[in-house]
């Protein structure tokens, strides 16, 4: 697998892709619920972001380094997604999704993404829940 140098990182250690049912509530601990950002520019979002940090999650557990997401606006407003990474042994984990709003009307924010395949995408089980939670102004 070929990786391209660019110029600049945008670092998405702020990104988290939450995952469960519904908009989360705070826990009676008394911690303050957890927002995605008001709004997210889909165009200026669109590219290669360069993982920094991760909580283990099953789903990464080969991945040792070159960890990245890309993405990519469809024609028909979805988004293309496309994870890389590269295991111990120097091979190449790749997983290509979609993403769409997770409300029709709501949040950019707030997306739904899947990596099954195209003809379950009518299963709601299937797709995922994925909240930007805290961007730089300039998106870097």
């Amino acid at each position: 697998m070929k990786y391209i140098r660019m110029k600049y990182i945008r670092p998405w250690s702020i990104l988290l892709a939450l995952a469960g049912a519904g908009e989360l509530h705070a826990q009676e601990s008394g911690s303050i619920p957890v927002r995605s950002v008001p709004t997210l520019d889909l165009v200026r979002y669109a590219g290669r972001w360069y993982e920094v940090a991760r909580f283990p999650n099953r789903f990464q557990a080969k991945c040792a380094r070159e960890t990245t997401a890309d993405y990519t606006l469809l024609a028909d407003g979805s988004i293309q997604v496309v994870n890389t990474c590269v295991r111990t042994d120097g091979s190449a984990i790749r997983a290509e999704g979609r993403a769409k709003l997770a409300h029709k009307r709501g949040s950019t924010s707030q997306l739904k993404v899947r990596f099954a395949p195209a003809f379950l995408s009518a299963l709601p089980m299937v797709w995922g829940n994925y909240w930007v939670l805290d961007l730089t102004d300039d998106y870097s």
